[in-house]
């Protein structure tokens, strides 16, 4: 075997291995954003149907919301806070979340 090919073979396990590391990072960053986008639309959508100022539950809690959804509290709280319609309540009772559409919006 020359040096040459030897070389050749390097090089070319190098950028085939970096290749399949950046898919693999492009494949995983792809999923968390669609998971991320999926569990927002259904919480969104779960908050909008079960909040209301009518009935008095304007807000509904972490584990609520998690039950119904088929979520982990912890994914809730996660999918909450990056919702850009969905805030959490500052009143006496903690982990509770509520639609910038039922209240209002300053603060």
């Amino acid at each position: 075997m020359s040096e040459t090919s030897i070389l050749d073979g390097i090089l070319i396990g190098a950028f085939g291995g970096a290749f399949a590391g950046i898919t693999v990072l492009v494949v995983q960053q792809a999923h968390t954003k669609i998971s991320e986008s999926r569990d927002k639309a259904r919480v969104y959508s779960w908050l909008r149907a079960k909040t209301s100022d009518e009935d008095g539950k304007r807000y509904r809690s972490t584990r609520a919301i998690a039950s119904w959804n088929n979520l982990t509290e912890d994914r809730v709280r996660y999918i909450c806070s990056l919702h850009e319609q969905i805030y959490l309540s500052t009143g006496p009772q903690e982990n509770l979340w509520g639609l910038y559409e039922h209240g209002d919006r300053s603060v």
